[in-house]
């Protein structure tokens, strides 16, 4: 069946169903929530929708397969975490940069962070193709130990970009106290004490003999 190009003309959101006027002419066409686009936000009134003409089981006329023209996306709890995770991991990593750019820690830090959240993510991706396929799973403890050796912004992204670990709230919650935990110790760093140690331990790396 061809698609449609029409207009709801009539909408009772208690009730959940309306009609949709035909932008080509003809007899309001009988629409229900049931058939309505669940990625959009309910109908409204006045609203151009893209449907196809069908008939119920009583054979009248009626709209299914029915979506928005454009726009009037559903604005979900997973998108707001994906923007949060963004934000966040983003607003985590260039405040580590201005750090580096004003001296307050070493460059490998934020090069450390950077690799052990892309890391971090592929442990996330991985895990999730092992759950889909039966296979081998990598264990949440290592999953808590990578964010917590500093690939918690990269773990954020995963959790909300592949809708993997995002909803167990067991896990939600050491995954955050990991992330305090990793903030903290890097806030140490920028102490007089934390910095004077950490300088000790890059000058004893540095003279360690490989060879």
């Amino acid at each position: 069946m061809s698609s449609e190009i029409g207009k709801i003309t009539l909408w009772n959101d208690d009730k959940g169903f309306g009609f949709i006027t035909p932008k080509s002419g003809g007899k309001s066409v009988f629409l229900h929530i049931n058939n309505f686009s669940k990625r959009h936000k309910r109908p409204i009134q006045g609203l151009s929708v893209i449907y196809t003409l069908s008939k119920d089981t009583k054979g009248r006329a009626c709209a299914t397969n029915v979506l928005p023209e454009k726009g009037h996306l559903e604005f979900t709890k997973a998108d707001q975490q994906k923007i949060f995770s963004i934000f966040i991991s983003s607003a985590f990593i260039l405040t580590v940069t201005g750090l580096v750019l004003f001296h307050k820690l070493p460059t490998f830090i934020l090069g450390f962070y950077i690799v052990v959240s892309t890391i971090t993510f592929g442990l996330y991706l991985k895990d999730k193709s092992a759950a889909q396929s039966g296979k081998w799973r990598t264990s949440e403890g290592t999953l808590h130990l990578f964010s917590l050796a500093g690939g918690w912004p990269g773990a954020a992204i995963a959790q909300s970009q592949l809708r993997h670990k995002s909803k167990k709230l067991s896990f939600r919650v050491v995954y955050w106290f990991t992330v305090i935990i990793n903030c903290g110790i890097l806030g140490w760093l920028l102490t007089a004490e934390g910095s004077y140690l950490l300088n000790v331990i890059l000058k004893n790396m540095k003279n360690i003999n490989f060879g």
